[in-house]
């Protein structure tokens, strides 16, 4: 699954309704008024402005085994090709990070968790949306999320606990089954709403959002440092000389 390939699923029908249910979760994490640098990983274009309205400053960062695409159409680029274990970008620079398209194809999710956390601002905001192992989206190859590696709830919670991010809230999207069929496309949106309400574990994806943890010396809290502890060592008692003893 390379950039040519998300690109083209996106351009056709069931791409456009797929990012329209997404979008719609989503836009539930909307600040609006509020400025922030965004960061997308992975092909997270779709939804970027959606989350990042201007004046905020957006960046699309897409992974180095997909390939990249100039973004946005008709600007001045703003995406780049990365490593995701290796941002081009200094520490507590980003507000929001949104991964699309991303976790699951990456080499070492841990890693790229991490190396997130390090580019995020203190109280930063992570999104990941990731196929959801439960799930029939994960289960055919009709979309981009039938690749990579899907994640259960439980598996996202102990990745996301072991990179020192604390779990804000948990969304599910794509409740309805993965089929192109024109008129089931059209019936999509009410469709997802009676899903969403029935299946929610069983849904396409999992969107959650965490918040960076910061350690207690970087957040103002006294830290108190360990002391130096001396032990006393006995040394054996001098012994009088001989001349002192004939004395």
């Amino acid at each position: 699954m390379d950039v040519v390939d998300l690109r083209e699923f996106y351009r056709s029908d069931h791409g456009t309704v797929t990012a329209k249910l997404i979008g719609r979760q989503l836009a539930g994490f909307a600040k609006p008024g509020l400025t922030q640098t965004v960061m997308g990983i992975g092909y997270a274009t779709p939804y970027l402005q959606l989350l990042a309205p201007p004046p905020s400053l957006t960046l699309s960062f897409m992974l180095a085994q997909q390939g990249v695409t100039h973004w946005p159409n008709g600007a001045l680029n703003r995406s780049a090709l990365v490593d995701a274990s290796d941002l081009p970008l200094l520490e507590s620079t980003i507000d929001l990070a949104l991964v699309v398209h991303g976790l699951e194809f990456a080499d070492t999710p841990l890693d790229t968790l991490q190396e997130i956390w390090r580019v995020m601002a203190p109280q930063g905001r992570l999104l990941l949306v990731v196929p959801n192992r439960r799930g029939l989206w994960a289960a055919s190859e009709a979309t981009p999320f039938g690749y990579g590696q899907p994640f259960s709830r439980g598996q996202l919670a102990g990745l996301l606990k072991e990179a020192k991010y604390s779990v804000t809230q948990w969304r599910s999207a794509l409740c309805l089954p993965p089929l192109k069929n024109p008129g089931f496309l059209r019936a999509a949106p009410a469709i997802e709403a009676l899903a969403e309400r029935a299946f929610p574990r069983l849904s396409g994806v999992t969107i959650v959002e965490a918040m960076k943890q910061v350690y207690a010396f970087s957040s103002g809290k006294r830290v108190r440092r360990p002391l130096q502890r001396f032990r006393p060592v006995l040394l054996p008692s001098p012994q009088p000389t001989r001349r002192e003893t004939e004395d």
